[in-house]
């Protein structure tokens, strides 16, 4: 009985010397993963066009990540499915940490209830690092449009049903729902045209192929500038300090309207923890330079971070807001 009790006291006691020795094991893998990443370049996976909001915050995050990181960060653009195409891209890449995603509004909280399948679950297949820019959505038309504010755009639209023809990034983006929410509130009719991405939305709506966009301010705030496009009002519930002179579409005639994009940076899930860990410092640190604020505040967007659990926090609620206005909306995908 003696030897039964002894041998078992034993036992205990070598199992647990073997799961110290494990932890400590864990802890300094942990530790050194951390510390030799990276070594070698990481990829920003971004979901839209070249050219694009999206496309400009990653570039501008990549530039100043590389600098922190001590390697080369590359911005890949896989564009289409309204951002799914690179999400799924994304999601489905090594969880090691040297492919992040650029995530949006679209991407994490919108396309889940506009998709009737989507090819990656964006709170399971992700792991959240922070967001990165707010960014308001700005009402931009071709000068040769018969219409420079709401109420002449209200006006034309009623007096011409079907008539005025809307651009956005793809079907279920930000500024496509941008868009419906404006046609729901304002009581008008008009034609949505979905791209594969902002910038060739925009291209065509500088050539008057199409006649307004609900874009985010950064792809089209340097042609509002120029003179090339007409600005006629912003999407959220301020003035953007970028353009004080114009108004909200809420002050401007459709009262209750509010509609803000917002971009975040994510890596696949499962991606180690410490690994996680020197993404979300990096990026904190990068996102509160001097230099990259006003690189992001010049493109009409406003840098924000934060910590992976209250971005989880915010997503949850997005997604609960958007799904929504989807639902609303009537907007449904296949």
């Amino acid at each position: 009985m003696n030897r039964s009790i002894t041998t078992t006291r034993r036992f205990a006691l070598s199992a647990a010397a073997c799961a110290a020795i494990a932890g400590v094991g864990v802890l300094g893998s942990s530790a050194a993963l951390a510390q030799a990443y990276p070594n070698k370049p990481v990829t920003i996976v971004v979901p839209f066009a070249a050219g694009g909001t999206t496309d400009i915050l990653a570039r501008i995050i990549g530039q100043a990540l590389t600098t922190e990181l001590g390697q080369s960060v590359i911005v890949d653009n896989r564009a289409g499915a309204g951002g799914n195409i690179g999400g799924a891209l994304a999601a489905k890449s090594p969880a090691d940490g040297y492919t992040l995603f650029m995530g949006t509004v679209g991407t994490h909280a919108i396309n889940a209830a506009l998709y009737k399948k989507m090819p990656f679950d964006p709170i399971k297949d992700f792991a959240p690092l922070t967001r990165v820019a707010n960014v308001p959505n700005l009402l931009v038309a071709n000068p040769a449009q018969p219409y420079k504010s709401v109420k002449e755009l209200i006006a034309y639209a009623k007096a011409n049903p079907g008539k005025v023809n809307f651009g956005s990034s793809g079907n279920g983006s930000s500024i496509h729902l941008s868009g419906e929410l404006f046609k729901s509130l304002a009581k008008v009719d008009m034609v949505h045209v979905p791209y594969k991405g902002s910038a060739p939305a925009v291209t065509d709506l500088l050539g008057n192929q199409i006649g307004i966009m609900f874009d985010n301010m950064p792809s089209a705030i340097q042609h509002v500038r120029s003179g090339k496009l007409v600005p006629i009002a912003v999407t959220t519930a301020k003035r953007s300090p970028e353009l004080p002179n114009v108004p909200t579409i809420a002050e401007a005639g459709v009262p209750g309207y509010e509609a803000t994009s917002w971009f975040g940076m994510f890596a696949p899930a499962g991606t180690p923890a410490p690994v996680l860990a020197k993404l979300n410092s990096a990026l904190v640190k990068v996102l509160n330079q001097a230099d990259v604020k006003k690189k992001i505040n010049e493109q009409g967007a406003e840098a924000y971070s934060e910590t992976p659990e209250q971005f989880a926090a915010f997503i949850q609620a997005e997604s609960v807001k958007w799904g929504k206005v989807v639902k609303e909306s009537g907007a449904s995908l296949d």
